[in-house]
């Protein structure tokens, strides 16, 4: 599975962004994914997951509330939305498929990643 993230970029604090993760070579429809984030100096840390039928979601909670994530087989996408953006939430962000179908904060489950997307957000 080749997958491309995109949808980064510059927001003030308080403003929106809609991280999409689309897959080629290989459909994801059959497996659950998820997005981490990086921010400068510190591990890849857990964000979001879904359940390869999206019925399941798990969020971090320094996100909840603020954060959706969903998906669209027929699209072999999954997109995160990010509403009340604060600074914390630099950071390069990461989607991932996971070996399973579920929704999963594990980093060790996911064994396919894109390249990143880099989300900064200013005071």
């Amino acid at each position: 599975v080749q997958l491309q993230a995109s949808g980064g970029g510059l927001v003030q604090a308080g403003g929106s962004l809609r991280l999409s993760c689309a897959a080629s070579r290989r459909t994801f429809s059959n497996n659950g994914v998820g997005w981490f984030r990086q921010a400068s100096g510190k591990e890849r840390a857990f964000v979001s997951a879904i359940s390869w039928r999206g019925a399941t979601t798990y969020y971090a909670e320094s996100v909840k509330g603020r954060f959706t994530i969903s998906r669209d087989n027929a699209k072999n996408a999954v997109y995160l939305e990010m509403n009340g953006l604060k600074t914390d939430d630099t950071a390069v962000y990461y989607c991932a498929v996971a070996r399973g179908s579920t929704a999963v904060a594990d980093i060790s489950e996911y064994n396919y990643w894109g390249q990143g997307t880099e989300v900064t957000v200013s005071s």
